[in-house]
């Protein structure tokens, strides 16, 4: 499936094209702005773009008022449509945010529920009842989700519910040519309603997108990818053949930054191992999840970070290690934001144009030796392996098998995350390796040791 060999990049609309926070009713064509980055992302190496809430909403995005329209805001769906073409052409898929759990208190449905109450044909697909009275003074009470009551829980048992949603999706494929969804609070979705999700994936990957043909590498994988936001809790009972393709990895997410902040790489290398490794007990071998440092809900990589020269091999533990990484707007050049220090709209600035520096370039590498060339295959299948645990160095092994013309391929991923320089001293380090983030594609003969310098990353892929 393209997007286990793809890196994702993701945007959230409505903060980065510098939209109002309270929808104003004034129409702006904001988000062709992401159609000015695709020269960029296609530089970067990014392999789809993850569109956070893009459809009508009254302040964030999540409080949705209408599924099938572009919210005024952003622009149009013709505008929404272009973009996805201009990303196409460049080889980038995109894949949206889909808010099926709850709605805003104005969606038309509910609005409906409101003005006519019992009466309203709509009273069945919320969580409701007419024995009590909501904070609002609506004259019945209904279910919000985790108790936040501007968000309407959707009765996902209703059929119609579900049919409406699932014709969405199709309508959504139809028009704006998407490639897949990411489906918000995916933890909290009745479990029925993701299987027939699922089987409407399957369908739509049956065929490409009509609206926007996509370019580049792969183009023949229509697949129309799911990937489910989770917290924690067993992720297998979510990415199964029955439901959904990925889910985002939270236990690895504060694996990552904890390590590099209490300089206990043990942390990290055992969750990838209690994920990934090779013992039979290891509990998500051959899911593909998807990995990130940072994301419009959490503290930005470079501010979570004690030390800010760990941002970089923080990076390069995330895309050596299993999963399929994503990056979030602006921290590839290493822009700040905190959560809580005002609100969340602090996480979701808007940049007038990308920031070109060393971090970025470095990260630039790290996508290139993850998609590109020899090593790619066993960053994105290979079967995960610890080869020496520090507290402030690891060392780990990325091997896929051979597999018809693909031949087997390893890579040892070395890490350095202080100021002073480390020799790693393993067996594994013998032979001929191909240095992946060396720009020339350079010979490494190695006899057992590997000197790395504070902060280094090293990818080998041996020979």
């Amino acid at each position: 499936m393209w997007s286990f060999e793809s890196v994702f990049y993701q945007i959230y609309p409505l903060g980065f094209c510098g939209a109002p926070r309270a929808n104003d009713g004034v129409c702006a064509h904001r988000i062709t702005k992401v159609a000015a980055w695709a020269d960029y992302l296609a530089e970067l190496g990014v392999g789809a773009v993850l569109l956070n809430p893009v459809f009508d909403s009254s302040t964030h995005g999540y409080d949705t008022r209408d599924l099938t329209r572009v919210d005024c805001r952003l622009g149009t769906n013709e505008d929404l449509a272009d973009v996805v073409r201009a990303l196409h052409a460049r080889g980038i898929r995109v894949v949206l945010d889909a808010v099926f759990n709850h709605v805003g208190r104005e969606f038309w449905a509910f609005r409906d529920v409101r003005e006519h109450r019992w009466d309203s044909a709509y009273r069945d697909w919320f969580c409701l009842n007419f024995d009590g009275d909501s904070a609002f003074g609506d004259g019945f009470w209904y279910e919000g989700w985790e108790g936040c009551y501007d968000l309407v829980k959707l009765n996902l048992r209703n059929p119609a519910v579900v049919a409406y949603l699932l014709d969405t999706v199709r309508g959504w494929r139809r028009e704006f040519g998407i490639d897949g969804l990411r489906l918000d609070v995916a933890y909290s979705l009745d479990r029925d309603f993701l299987r027939s999700l699922h089987g409407v994936a399957r369908e739509l990957s049956a065929t490409a997108p009509a609206a926007a043909p996509l370019g580049g590498p792969r183009a023949e994988d229509t697949a129309f990818v799911l990937i489910g936001e989770t917290l924690h809790g067993d992720y297998s009972q979510l990415v199964n053949p029955e439901m959904l393709d990925s889910c985002t990895n939270y236990e690895c997410y504060k694996g990552l930054y904890s390590s590099f902040n209490s300089q206990n790489m043990f942390e990290i290398a055992h969750s990838l191992h209690r994920q990934f490794g090779g013992d039979p007990w290891c509990i998500y071998r051959g899911l593909h999840l998807l990995s990130f440092a940072d994301n419009h809900d959490v503290t930005r990589l470079a501010s979570i970070l004690n030390d800010p020269a760990c941002v970089r091999p923080a990076y390069g533990v995330l895309f050596g290690m299993p999963g399929i990484p994503c990056l979030y707007y602006g921290s590839e050049w290493g822009a700040t934001g905190v959560k809580g220090a005002h609100d969340d709209w602090d996480l979701r600035p808007a940049f007038e144009a990308p920031v070109q520096n060393e971090l970025a370039a470095h990260v630039a590498r790290l996508i290139a030796a993850r998609t590109v060339g020899s090593g790619a295959r066993a960053l994105s299948y290979g079967a995960y392996r610890n080869v020496q645990i520090q507290n402030k160095q690891l060392l780990f092994e990325r091997t896929v098998e051979a597999e018809g013309a693909e031949p087997a391929a390893r890579v040892l991923v070395a890490v350095n995350a202080v100021a002073e320089p480390f020799t790693f001293s393993a067996g594994e380090l013998t032979g001929t390796f191909a240095d992946l983030l060396d720009g020339d594609g350079g010979s490494v003969e190695l006899a057992g040791t590997l000197e790395l310098a504070p902060y280094e990353v090293r990818y080998l892929l041996a020979r």
